[in-house]
């Protein structure tokens, strides 16, 4: 009996033993050919190592731990793995300091959960040689690792698995596992596990328990184990910012179907309703503006109706201004009319208000002019001096 999860069991400890990421493991690689340089003759003769710092960037499940050891052990080098949620800098630093031949390897997974501080500590090791650093996270690099530790390091970016990588792997711990499988089960397994190698043999190591004697796992079995389908969709993460703008661009494109599929994702993926009608508010006069000026009285009330119903119910009234807003026309010359008009107050500053237009609130005001002339009708430019037959603002249509 051992208390070791199936997926740690099962996690190959040879690059040949590697399921997926081709481009990165495959005899054609990046790590492939890397490590076959550090293999050479030559490197061996003249003792240069030369083998670079790395950041793996991928998906939950995608192998970048696996990655990580692999190129650890075929490097023979010391090894330290490390987890940024629970390491401190100082428990990192305590092996830098350490004698070796060879640089040693250090592995901090979700390096991202480091704050600038603490991945600035990191830099000279980085700079000097005195380690190889192989940093995992989730999250794009460009916002979650500082400048200076991207510039010394190499960022590789590991794929979320295919459904045929996937299968791949499960077959290999059905046959560890010595279960089986209907196709519905399988493929509902393959579906819901989101690319994530992890937890599709998560899911086969509970509904194995799950069964009596090694009965074949069906769907349900499947289901229960599950409990969840896995949906990414971390609030501070890419995911994050690139579904709300597929979601958008969808609208603006009066792509329905799409829209409503990236609303599907948002909702299930714990978004806030509020935000996502918020969204849409701001859509309703970005996009569609004097097209149809009901958009933002739709929007608005989907808005009141997700703060008054609350969820899940509000699900109906975003889906419904969804439809609304993506099939109704658009013109976005209010909007651009207005930032049109704010480039000019940036660039030129507050530029006098004409005299006619100012509010002659006292005596001298008048005296001076304030509200001279003015008639309400004018067809007469009111603009500063300086912006004179300026247009802002030309309807569509």
């Amino acid at each position: 009996m051992t208390n070791i999860p199936l997926a740690e069991t099962l996690r190959p400890n040879k690059l040949s033993g590697f399921i997926g990421q081709e481009h990165l493991a495959g005899p054609k690689g990046i790590i492939s050919r890397l490590l076959f340089s550090q293999r050479s003759p030559e490197r061996s003769r003249t003792g240069k190592v030369g083998f670079p710092s790395l950041i793996l960037w991928g998906p939950p499940g995608s192998g970048k731990t696996t990655l990580a050891r692999i190129i650890a052990k075929e490097l023979k080098r010391d090894y330290f793995e490390f987890s940024a949620v629970s390491a401190s800098i100082k428990e990192i630093e305590k092996i830098m300091h350490k004698d070796s031949l060879f640089p040693p390897v250090v592995v901090i997974d979700e390096i991202h959960r480091y704050n600038k501080a603490q991945q600035a500590k990191l830099l000279p090791f980085v700079e000097r040689g005195d380690i190889t650093l192989i940093g995992s996270t989730t999250e794009n690099p460009s916002f979650e690792v500082i400048a200076p530790l991207l510039s010394r390091t190499r960022v590789i970016i590991l794929n979320r698995h295919t459904e045929g990588e996937l299968k791949k792997i499960t077959n290999k711990a059905i046959k560890y596992l010595k279960i089986s499988l209907d196709k519905k089960a399988l493929q509902f397994l393959l579906e819901s596990s989101n690319g994530d190698a992890r937890v599709a043999i998560t899911v086969l190591e509970i509904a194995t328990n799950l069964t009596i004697n090694h009965q074949p796992l069906t769907i349900e079995v499947i289901e229960q184990a599950l409990q969840h389908r896995q949906y990414t969709f971390d609030k501070k993460g890419e995911d994050y910012f690139n579904v709300i703008s597929a979601f958008i661009k969808s609208m603006r494109a009066s792509n329905v179907d799409a829209a409503l599929y990236y609303l599907a994702r948002m909702v299930e993926g714990g978004q806030d309703p509020l935000y996502i009608a918020r969204r849409m508010v701001v859509f309703a006069s970005e996009d569609i503006g004097m097209a149809q000026p009901t958009a933002l009285v739709v929007a608005n009330s989907v808005f009141q109706a997700c703060q008054t119903i609350g969820f899940p119910e509000c699900q109906e009234n975003l889906a419904h201004g969804t439809v609304y807003l993506a099939l109704a026309k658009k013109d976005r010359s209010a909007y651009d009319a207005y930032m049109s008009a704010l480039e000019d107050v940036r660039r030129l500053g507050n530029l006098p208000v004409p005299l006619k237009v100012r509010n002659p609130v006292t005596k001298l005001m008048k005296e001076i002019g304030y509200g001279k002339d003015y008639e309400k009708y004018t067809e007469e430019t009111l603009l500063p001096e300086k912006l004179k037959g300026k247009k802002y603002y030309s309807r569509k249509g």
